[in-house]
């Protein structure tokens, strides 16, 4: 009996670019839940604080609003490793396997420009919140460029992870939108 082979590594051939990045989008997806957990973990400190001990909070609330949206960001190239986000298939599944192997590469294409965009100016949101010593506005005054690095990393991140899936395609590692031709 063969061992236990995920998604990723199956989609990676042998190719050590393939297997780099979804490698890190692996680490970043991990990152991700224990974001998650660290949110959780807190809310339920919060709740302690506020309920049984009848003391006010302080950080507790940003701090989770914060790692949950660092998550969902950090999360996005695992989420794209295991093709997770919403995927409509029925009209590639109706193209032929050439016509669907054009729509895929430039459904790709289209991402990698639309996410370079994104991060692009996530990333120089970023760094006027960090040239500027931006604090938030609450009690606690966090700077902002700290959870704002959420954005160019989880953005550059989806960016690699698309390519990497691109890279797929064109070598015949990985089928266009995952569907076997008919």
């Amino acid at each position: 009996m063969s061992g236990h082979q995920t998604a990723a590594e199956f989609r990676a051939g042998n190719n050590p670019f393939l297997k780099t990045i979804g490698a890190i989008s692996t680490l970043a997806g991990w990152c991700s839940a224990t974001m998650i957990v660290a949110a959780v973990a807190i809310t339920c400190q919060m709740i302690f604080v506020r309920f049984v001990l009848n003391a006010s909070t302080i950080w507790q609330t940003e701090m989770v609003v914060y790692l949950v949206i660092a998550a969902t960001l950090v999360g996005l190239p695992y989420v794209q490793l295991l093709r997770g986000h919403v995927n409509v298939d029925l009209i590639p599944l109706m193209l032929p396997p050439p016509v669907r192997f054009l729509l895929c590469i430039l459904t790709l294409v289209m991402s990698i420009a639309i996410c370079a965009v994104m991060f692009w100016y996530g990333y120089e949101f970023w760094h006027f919140a960090w040239e500027r010593g931006w604090k938030s506005d609450t009690v606690w005054g966090v700077r902002l460029w700290i959870p704002y690095l959420a954005l160019p990393v989880g953005l550059g991140l989806l960016v690699l992870q698309l390519i990497a899936d691109l890279v797929g395609v064109l070598l015949g590692i990985d089928k266009p939108f995952g569907l076997e031709d008919n």
